[in-house]
């Protein structure tokens, strides 16, 4: 892995621990093995560095769920597929995580992956959801939108809710009882 990647990644790390005010360039460059000059060749400044970061975060986070998304079957075992998939609930969600971050949501720049994470993650829940309705799984009186907005509250919240507990079972708490709601009839 390259210097570049070495600070990106460091970087991710980094704002998922501290959050962007507690990251600073010496720390960054001490977890990646890189010094000052090699920083500021690849990047700019701290907020360029943090920007890389978070797409690259974004991207990923994207994968991942597109995976659950993709994986055939029933739009309720898809949803069901992205709700349980193996995740690391008490460290939380890198991009959620970020939304508590005051200088992230200030900046135009570093809050944009972020906010289009989101928006994709709720469009890609919708069509799964408008799918499902479309197919006889779920009420048609369902609002799509809405009931992707509370999936991604379910998984944000729950994410929240384990780690004031220190134990996940909060998190899967909340995804059974929103799959109950969404289970369809028999």
């Amino acid at each position: 892995m390259g210097t570049s990647d070495r600070l990106i990644e460091s970087t991710r790390e980094l704002l998922w621990e501290r959050g962007y005010v507690g990251t600073s360039p010496k720390a960054i460059q001490q977890r990646a093995d890189a010094g000052q000059g090699s920083m500021y060749h690849h990047f700019g400044g701290k907020q360029d560095l943090a920007l890389a970061a978070i797409e690259r975060t974004a991207l990923e986070m994207r994968a991942t769920a597109a995976k659950s998304f993709g994986g055939g079957g029933s739009a309720y075992a898809r949803i069901e597929a992205y709700l349980r998939r193996e995740r690391d609930v008490l460290r939380g969600c890198p991009i959620g995580r970020l939304t508590m971050d005051p200088d992230v949501i200030a900046s135009d720049a570093l809050r944009a992956p972020v906010d289009d994470t989101i928006d994709w993650l709720r469009e890609q829940l919708a069509g799964i959801v408008e799918e499902g309705k479309e197919q006889g799984e779920f009420a048609p009186s369902l609002d799509a939108e809405e009931i992707a907005a509370t999936i991604v509250a379910t998984v944000q919240g729950g994410y929240v809710l384990a780690r004031a507990s220190g134990s996940p079972a909060a998190f899967d708490a909340g995804v059974r009882g929103l799959l109950s709601l969404l289970a369809p009839a028999a």
